[in-house]
């Protein structure tokens, strides 16, 4: 069962759909997303951000899905919300959306309160929790027909342009239950774009779609970010993060064990070296005695060092007063997989939990 942004409620859309609320009919039209670095309102004041999440906490009986969690999503952001399946990430989201109550803690959105406000704190957001649904044995026009006529503020005259964004326009009047996966999610996409949204939450979009359904959907995303959208996509799938988030959060057993930039995250694990001499046998009964070198293997052709840029330094010195030669040193990058696992397999799990 999913969640959507839309006003209806449950018993409004049938048993296919639950919601996740939005604004009062009559929202006014045309309220753009901000670029990032725009952090002030038009007052001059500073803008509230996107999403703050502090401390929150949700518990089912004695087991904790969700720890203490802390995030910050700026506008502009692609946010990367990343962890391992059963991390909290779905738990976490709904929470966001004011679906559920947390345990303990607090979230805004825009500065507002999904839990006190309700839909009129999802103002300018929009997007679904697990997998979009819809009655299948409508067409997906008519399905945004009905999700608009929920929504007012003229979201039936942008339901063209949200099918058109989403090329889905040439399949609009073949029913969802024909629907592949794939389309299935792009129309979740389309139902939200209707909104006209300031901020976008994706659970996990390319789930279960095949390699040209991913590039799509990459393609999708990018785009939105690229018109100013700020948008949360969660996400075990790290070349997906890698490719599109600017910033990115790991959880791991329902705690963020990261947050931050991923360009820091990354620049951070630098330390990898390939190093390639004149005798890499004594080369490495060198690197192996020098204080500051972490780690140093055989290679095919050369040796793998892990070590801090100034003991690398010190290091070629000290291979060239033994008469080595360097024939290349070169430094290696780690990518977003070889941390992540760094970063979730070092970490204490806290015991089972919901599937989340």
């Amino acid at each position: 069962m999913s969640e959507v942004a839309s006003t209806a409620t449950p018993t409004d859309r049938g048993p296919e759909s639950s919601v996740a609320g939005a604004p009062p009919e009559g929202r006014p039209a045309g309220q753009g997303s901000r670029t990032a670095g725009d952090s002030r309102s038009n007052g001059g004041e500073p803008a509230a951000l996107p999403i703050e999440a502090r401390g929150l906490v949700k518990r089912y009986g004695e087991i904790t899905a969700v720890d203490h969690v802390d995030l910050t999503v700026e506008p502009g952001d692609v946010y990367g919300f990343l962890g391992p399946n059963g991390a909290g990430k779905t738990t976490t989201l709904r929470m966001l959306l004011g679906l559920i109550s947390p345990s303990e803690g607090s979230v805004r959105l825009f500065g507002r309160d999904p839990i006190a406000e309700g839909i009129h704190a999802l103002e300018g957001v929009a997007g679904f929790v697990e997998e979009p649904r819809f009655y299948p044995y409508l067409s997906a026009q008519r399905n945004l027909e009905l999700l608009a006529a929920y929504d007012g503020g003229g979201a039936t005259g942008r339901i063209d342009e949200a099918l058109e964004t989403v090329t889905l326009t040439a399949r609009r009047h073949h029913r969802v239950g024909g629907y592949s996966h794939g389309m299935k999610q792009r129309l979740g996409i389309a139902a939200a774009l209707i909104r006209r949204p300031k901020l976008l939450l994706l659970d996990e979009p390319a789930t279960g779609l095949d390699p040209a359904g991913m590039r799509d959907m990459r393609a999708l995303v990018r785009r939105l970010a690229d018109e100013g959208m700020t948008v949360l996509l969660s996400s075990h799938l790290l070349t997906e993060v890698e490719e599109l988030c600017n910033r990115v959060a790991i959880v791991r057993s329902g705690a963020v064990i990261h947050e931050g930039r991923l360009e820091d995250l990354l620049e951070a694990a630098d330390g990898d070296y390939r190093l390639e001499t004149t005798d890499d046998e004594g080369a490495l009964r060198l690197a192996r005695a020098h204080r500051g070198i972490a780690d140093a293997l055989t290679e095919p052709g050369a040796l793998g060092l892990r070590a801090e840029r100034a003991a690398v330094a010190e290091l070629t010195l000290e291979l060239a007063a033994h008469g080595i030669g360097l024939h290349t040193l070169t430094p290696r990058r780690a990518g977003l997989e070889e941390l992540f696992l760094r970063l979730t397999e070092s970490a204490p799990a806290t015991g089972p939990r919901p599937e989340a």
